[in-house]
């Protein structure tokens, strides 16, 4: 093989080199995109475990906000108030009741309180027809014991949608899910009466210092 071709061999090879280096460098910034979109993937499917909660949310934790009406109207009467982000508000006894402190529980839950027996309504339509308007107040209903009853009230302004029915014949979800399949009424509250009334509300956090829970 002549010079003349060996310097043109080496000068084809210097130039295939220079070319492949060129283009891993070019290809590099595209690699290490498509790797970091990978890992950031990956990190939102599988989130580090030592990151999760001991326990995960609840329904109610992951639905709604928690409020608390500490001493409603009377001193024990806990209530709370768990609101959606559509704005309606679930309306129940909190776990700190006086009533679940008495002997055997709550036993009876009486909804015929005031002018009328509130599990009678049936509020109809998108316009909520047949709902009754209720002050912070209002009583909807009596929780019995065995030593005593206790009246349970609305904590919000607002329409009444729903009480829970179920409650006549299972009272005993109360003692089991107050939180849960026990809530008392559901009320859809107008915008400017949730703002007044929540400044007298506690948050979650603020309750659990309240009743020392933590």
């Amino acid at each position: 093989m002549s010079d003349d071709m060996v310097d043109r061999t080496r000068k084809l090879e210097e130039t295939t080199v220079s070319n492949s280096l060129h283009e891993e460098e070019e290809e590099r910034p595209v690699r290490e995109k498509a790797e970091y979109e990978e890992e950031e993937l990956h990190k939102l499917l599988v989130p580090d475990v030592s990151q999760l909660p001991p326990t995960p949310p609840s329904a109610v934790e992951t639905n709604f906000v928690s409020y608390f009406a500490p001493d409603f109207m009377k001193p024990g009467n806990d209530q709370y108030v768990y609101r959606h982000a559509n704005g309606l508000c679930v309306v129940g006894l909190a776990s700190t009741h006086l009533a679940f402190k008495d002997k055997g529980g709550i036993t009876a839950v009486d909804f015929n309180v005031g002018k009328s027996d509130r599990s009678s309504m049936k509020v109809t339509g998108k316009r909520k027809r047949n709902a009754q308007h209720f002050e912070s107040n209002t009583a909807l209903c009596k929780v019995c014991t065995g030593d005593d009853s206790y009246v349970v009230r609305c904590c919000v302004k607002g329409s009444l949608l729903e009480v829970n029915d179920r409650l006549i014949k299972q009272p005993e979800l109360l003692n089991s899910s107050a939180d849960r399949e026990g809530y008392i009424a559901i009320i859809m509250p107008k915008p400017a009466d949730w703002l007044k009334v929540k400044t007298s509300l506690l948050s979650l956090e603020e309750f659990k210092i309240l009743r020392e829970l933590c």
